[in-house]
């Protein structure tokens, strides 16, 4: 479904990326994760068309996506969310949400896109915050708002940046399901940024780990969690998956 070959991005002296390859399969639940600055959300960015790569290229469904805009790349299917949610403050919920409809892949209506942002806020369970103003939220609501944002464009393919971070053990849990089930019933495909390991090894099929802007390893969560190059990297020890 998605496939980045020999991405490399410089910022300055500073290579981001260093020949970075990876592919994902229709239906995958792919969990990315590295240190900090290990070139992760860059990943994200030069995907999503942020970025464009000074080398390799970015197919999407065996089209060459390299350096489209990203508004364009919504038309194409795929949705991110962001490390910090930014709503429009003065917005409702609802209407956030109905503004990722109107201007995403099938350019909904009004009426369209107020019925699909009232059907993914019920997916999050925010439906009963549609008509409160954004700003209000607290952090667990924005980051539920900034999923059903990233779904209302129409997405197969959705990439999650920290999407549970900041949360507590039990509001973790619960997103971690939503978004498994994305998968599992819905039929998404989906790539994870995540710092919480227990997060991301549980709902993962595969692990694909950074570090220093080059891939370090891939493999199972079991596989991943007991390689002992991303025990020194990052894990610090084994983890239990």
């Amino acid at each position: 479904m998605l496939e980045v070959k020999g991405v490399v991005k410089r910022f300055g002296g500073l290579v981001a990326l260093n020949k970075v390859s990876l592919s994902v399969k229709e239906r995958e639940f792919l969990g990315l994760i590295g240190p900090n600055g290990s070139g992760k959300t860059t990943l994200f960015n030069v995907i999503t068309g942020y970025y464009r790569p000074e080398e390799g290229r970015v197919y999407y469904r065996g089209d060459d996506i390299t350096g489209l805009r990203p508004h364009l790349i919504v038309k194409k299917g795929i949705a991110r969310t962001f490390q910090i949610p930014k709503p429009f403050g003065r917005l409702t919920v609802l209407e956030n949400v109905m503004s990722a409809a109107m201007y995403g892949r099938k350019a909904a209506s009004r009426s369209e896109a107020k019925e699909i942002a009232m059907d993914w806020l019920e997916y999050v369970r925010l439906k009963e915050k549609a008509d409160v103003e954004a700003k209000a939220l607290n952090i667990v609501e924005r980051k539920l708002m900034e999923l059903a944002r990233a779904l209302s464009t129409g997405p197969d393919l959705l990439l999650l940046d920290e999407l549970v971070a900041g949360l507590n053990p039990s509001e973790m849990m619960e997103v971690v399901k939503l978004v498994r089930k994305l998968v599992d019933e819905r039929g998404l495909t989906i790539i994870m940024v995540e710092h919480v390991m227990k997060a991301v090894m549980s709902i993962s099929d595969r692990v694909f780990v950074l570090h220093r802007g080059a891939k370090l390893a891939e493999g199972s969560p079991q596989e991943v969690s007991r390689d002992p190059k991303v025990i020194e990297a990052y894990l610090g020890e084994p983890i239990q998956v």
